[in-house]
């Protein structure tokens, strides 16, 4: 059937838009990579966690990460498949019920390992336990979110990993990427191998974390295979672990907006119904400067502004777009690649109005709003 693009001027606004065609898309794709070197997948839920659309990711992905408890709880109640937990502390009071829906359990650090000794005997070996190692090994250009800076609290580093107890161990894990390459990750298992060589000698699995952009056009998959079907040759008693989360949902979700105010000035500053600081804090955080749809580059058209938001932070700013026609009070805006990172992050600062979550499926031309926000949503969460 022919896939049909989003008509936003039937979206309610402001709206997060899933699309499921290109979410299949970028789960065939990971499909493929995890057919042809034996990896098991697991779905990151920390970059994406709207469960409406789960049973199509379940239906690719062989499981969930968790981040703590309530994640777990989400995973294992919504999603077909494993549930592995990792936390860099876990509260006591909670510590049972992860392990009675994980089935896997991640620590930070020896001191929590040994701390939960209790847990761990009463679980294991249902629910299996890791470690979580740090490679010392930096590839990421942003440091907010480099896992391997030098003062890194994420991880076990080589020269504290004789704190741990490998009687209670059954994996490691590590985790070092942000939205990169197969070669950032080919450095980054040389530098395991080279510091966790004995440890890797006696675990059973090795889970190689995030930040896997698997589904980006320019990724070299074949290499991706080439170096997972390369360790696994040289470490053949391992089952090897990867959690996307961004590269499931690349480019699949888009947040469509309303033009409310247009000031003077060059450029003009455009006044929109949604905020960075509140819906998609990564652009303040990383930065970085999302795409509109439909624009086009600055210095080619007269008809620039300078986008933002409509909270009171003052540098609620999107930046400087260009479009082939004047904007208007009532246009509607769509921004893309708004489901990774974003509505997982949303808050309710100013009491700004909650974008709607909607689902859309372009070969039938369906849109289901799956969720809308109130003044009641605002006042619980206070």
């Amino acid at each position: 059937m022919e896939s049909r693009r989003l008509n936003i001027a039937t979206v309610p606004s402001p709206c997060f838009v899933i699309e499921t065609e290109p979410l299949k898309r970028n789960l065939e794709k990971l499909r493929q990579v995890r057919d042809a070197c034996g990896l098991r997948i697991l779905f990151a839920q920390k970059s994406f966690a709207s469960y409406a659309v789960y049973p199509i990711i379940a239906d690719a992905l062989n499981g969930v990460c968790a981040s703590g408890l309530w994640e777990a709880r989400l995973g294992h109640t919504k999603f077909d498949g494993e549930v592995h937990t990792y936390s860099p502390a876990y509260r006591d009071d909670e510590m049972a019920e992860i392990f009675s829906l994980s089935h896997t359990v991640v620590f930070n650090s020896a001191t929590q390992l040994r701390h939960f000794t209790p847990v761990i005997a009463q679980y294991r070996p249902k629910t299996q336990v890791g470690i979580r190692i740090n490679p010392e090994c930096s590839v990421t250009d942003t440091p907010l979110y480099d896992p391997c800076t030098p003062y890194s609290r994420l991880g076990i580093r080589q020269s504290n990993i004789g704190d741990v107890d490998f009687s209670m161990v059954d994996g490691l894990h590590f985790h070092a990427l942000c939205e990169q390459t197969s070669y950032a990750l080919e450095k980054v298992l040389l530098a395991v191998e080279r510091n966790f060589a004995s440890q890797l000698a006696v675990v059973k699995w090795l889970n190689m974390g995030g930040g896997h952009f698997i589904t980006q056009p320019e990724y070299n998959t074949d290499h991706l295979i080439s170096i997972i079907r390369a360790f696994q040759e040289r470490h053949p008693h391992l089952q090897l672990y990867m959690e996307p989360g961004g590269a499931v949902v690349l480019n699949a979700g888009r947040l469509v907006t309303t033009v409310l105010d247009i000031l003077p000035g060059s450029p003009k500053n455009v006044i929109l119904d949604i905020s960075c600081t509140c819906h998609t804090p990564d652009v303040l955080e990383m930065p970085y400067r999302p795409a509109i749809e439909g624009e086009v580059p600055v210095r080619e058209t007269p008809h620039t502004y300078r986008i933002g938001g409509v909270s009171c932070l003052a540098g609620d700013v999107f930046g400087e777009y260009g479009f082939s026609q004047p904007l208007a009070r009532g246009d509607k805006l769509s921004f893309l690649d708004m489901a990774q990172y974003s509505i997982v992050k949303t808050t309710m600062f100013n009491g700004v109005r909650h974008p709607a979550i909607a689902v859309y499926d372009s070969t039938t031309e369906n849109l289901e709003i799956v969720r809308q926000f109130s003044f009641t949503d605002f006042v619980n969460r206070l």
